[in-house]
């Protein structure tokens, strides 16, 4: 489990600097499975794709995702297919990545360890 997965987001103001390459270098050991993408916008996110046999294990992970996402105060993209799911988590008001994206992956990888979607 990464360190990361027990803190807790912070409010981030429009004035809040991006991450650094250090920081990103830093944290990123605490999220092995993400990647850093910069698609047609140009904003840099963290993306990883989750598999799962079917819709309703998909979709079932989205929706937990979508709770911790609520709970913390911050929200992901989230592309739900057949047998996988699409996570993107970037800072919205900064127009980037902020240590509470990485936060975020890591509160995501842990619950995708944790199998509650996949169970059947």
């Amino acid at each position: 489990m990464s360190e990361l997965t027990g803190e807790k987001c912070v409010a981030c103001r429009g004035d809040a600097p991006k991450a650094t390459a250090a920081e990103i270098r830093q944290w990123s050991p605490g999220i092995p499975n993400w990647e850093i993408v910069t698609p047609a916008g140009g904003i840099a996110r963290l993306q990883r794709v989750f598999s799962f046999p079917n819709f309703v294990q998909a979709l079932a992970f989205t929706n937990l995702v979508g709770e911790i996402a609520e709970s913390e105060g911050h929200h992901p993209a989230l592309l739900t297919e057949w047998g996988k799911v699409t996570v993107g988590w970037w800072t919205h008001k900064i127009g980037g990545l902020h240590r509470n994206d990485f936060i975020m992956a890591a509160k995501t990888d842990e619950l995708y360890g944790r199998g509650a979607a996949r169970a059947s």
